[in-house]
């Protein structure tokens, strides 16, 4: 099914960033950001539900899959880039969508580049700096936070065993346990074998320190957030949504995705377009 959407490569900043997109120019257009252990792919059924009605548009992060680059893995040095590829594509003010790792750029986008986007939607994940985080960094189960900190090791470690590493991590954190199909976990693992790409992912969590300064003692911010979990993921929704408001989001809804754990994009992606639909509605 992906080859109803229309691949194009644009040089970005000394990137050259991979952009997928379908739906009708001129439609509301939507951003989306995927997470880690993923590529564009996470949202390919989310966008084929939503292209009908709006300009649906996704990226593999710099570095990863068809993207190259070496940016930094800090959110504020990814969401500028993020602001300069919208810069360029020259768009009507973009909702931008982000699941795991790309909601942690959605965030700072949202925080730090707003004047191209009109709404944002983050999905699955805690902000480094916001509350639940340090709870969240305390549990044990979290344990891939504190270990991909670590210089080299990781790398070391994980090469030429990422299939085994991210069915881990599908096969623990989802609900549906056969949302993630195999062809889907193959991709992500040649969109992670690219040379460097492990250390670009990695990169992301080593970042976290300078993440949360980046989010701390930030101006309120009046741009609809729409904060997202799957109904069988770990926390209490509550609890981030209260970070968040605390944080200086003063226009913030939230929603419950059924059926799905973490990876809500490929869990219940019917459920995820109407909520977004809804929320751009």
């Amino acid at each position: 099914m992906t080859d109803t959407f229309h691949h194009r490569q644009i040089a970005l900043n000394n990137t050259d960033i991979h952009l997928v997109e379908g739906g009708q120019p001129g439609t509301p257009p939507i951003l989306f950001l995927h997470g880690y252990p993923e590529s564009w792919i996470a949202f390919t059924d989310t966008m084929l539900r939503l292209k009908e009605k709006y300009h649906v548009m996704a990226i593999d992060l710099p570095g990863i899959g068809l993207s190259r680059g070496d940016v930094p893995g800090d959110k504020t040095s990814l969401a500028a880039l993020i602001d300069s590829l919208l810069e360029q594509l020259q768009l009507a003010p973009v909702t931008i969508v982000g699941h795991d790792v790309g909601g942690m750029i959605a965030y700072s986008v949202l925080r730090h580049f707003p004047r191209h986007i009109t709404r944002a939607v983050v999905i699955g994940t805690a902000i480094p700096g916001v509350d639940p985080w340090e709870e969240v960094k305390r549990n044990p189960y979290i344990w891939h936070f504190a270990f991909y900190s670590i210089p080299h090791l990781p790398e070391t470690l994980a090469t030429g065993r990422t299939r085994p590493l991210f069915d881990y991590f599908f096969d623990t954190l989802c609900y549906n346990k056969n949302a993630i199909v195999e062809s889907s976990r193959d991709h992500y693992v040649k969109a992670y074998n690219q040379p460097g790409s492990l250390t670009v992912a990695f990169n992301w969590y080593r970042a976290f320190p300078q993440d949360e300064r980046d989010n701390n003692g930030l101006p309120p911010a009046t741009i609809p957030l729409l904060y997202i979990r799957g109904e069988k993921d770990t926390g209490r929704i509550e609890d981030y949504a209260a970070g968040l408001r605390k944080n200086g989001v003063c226009n913030l809804s939230t929603a419950l995705i059924s059926r799905s754990g973490h990876f809500v994009p490929e869990e219940n992606p019917v459920e995820l377009a109407q909520a977004i639909d809804q929320f751009m509605g």
